[in-house]
């Protein structure tokens, strides 16, 4: 399943929550107000302030993110990152991140491949694959 025009937007003008794991299995979760979609199947997130997320990551490239409006974007998207410390994708993040506050500076830009998206919504589809 493809991002949706929705599901876009919502990324784009909402906080998001992102999931990670360590190698050992220990969740970690995230506010992060920098997540923009570049098409239907890719997330670019800006790395401003993450420690554990960044480690987990490094460990284990797997990644979930919910928009803070489940109850009006009932959707989790799961998928696998790259991280990149410059480059276009790096540049992309520090344009953006700076034109919204200058004092930014960004540790690296993490895209997400959307391999799989779930419903959320409460009822009987929840936990559906999409």
């Amino acid at each position: 399943m493809l991002l949706t025009n929705e599901l876009k937007e919502a990324i784009d003008k909402n906080l998001v929550f992102l999931a990670t794991s360590s190698k050992e299995g220990v969740p970690n979760v995230v506010p992060i107000g920098f997540a923009r979609p570049l098409d239907n199947e890719t997330i670019l997130i800006a790395d401003n302030y993450m420690d554990k997320t960044r480690h987990n990551l490094n460990e284990n490239p797997k990644l979930s993110l919910i928009v803070q409006d489940a109850k009006s974007f009932p959707f989790q998207v799961k998928g696998t990152v790259e991280i990149f410390e410059s480059g276009e994708y790096f540049d992309q993040v520090m344009e953006w991140t700076q034109n919204v506050m200058t004092e930014l500076e960004p540790k690296s830009a993490i895209l997400l491949k959307v391999e799989e998206i779930y419903s959320v919504q409460p009822g009987p589809s929840a936990g559906k694959k999409l």
